[in-house]
């Protein structure tokens, strides 16, 4: 007879403690990072850097896309950036991109 981690969700202990740590480690990241904001004086070199970080979150994220994805991926991700930036909506945008990748795609590009 299956174990009930196995049973209800096919997973072996070792998956599940695997599961687990990554949970902990994620939620001690997280308060510790907010621990360790309580002790940094909020300076205006700090707040400028803590305003900037959002958009290189971005960038790090969609640059190895585009890279990997080709032409179609650039494509999808220009288009989507000139709709947000004209719309200010970002579920257009994401469709907009999505739409503009499948176009480029089926261009053959």
């Amino acid at each position: 007879m299956p174990e009930w981690s196995e049973q209800w969700f096919g997973l072996s202990w070792g998956a599940l403690a695997a599961i687990t740590g990554m949970m902990l480690a994620t939620y001690a990241c997280r308060a510790g990072g907010f621990w360790l904001m309580q002790h940094v004086p909020l300076t205006a070199r700090v707040r400028r850097g803590l305003n900037a970080l959002p958009g290189s979150i971005v960038v790090a994220t969609v640059v190895p896309l585009a890279l990997r994805g080709g032409l179609p991926a650039i494509i999808g991700i220009g288009c989507a950036f000139i709709v947000m930036a004209r719309l200010r909506n970002e579920l257009i945008a994401l469709i907009a991109g999505l739409l503009a990748v499948t176009l480029a795609r089926a261009a053959g590009l």
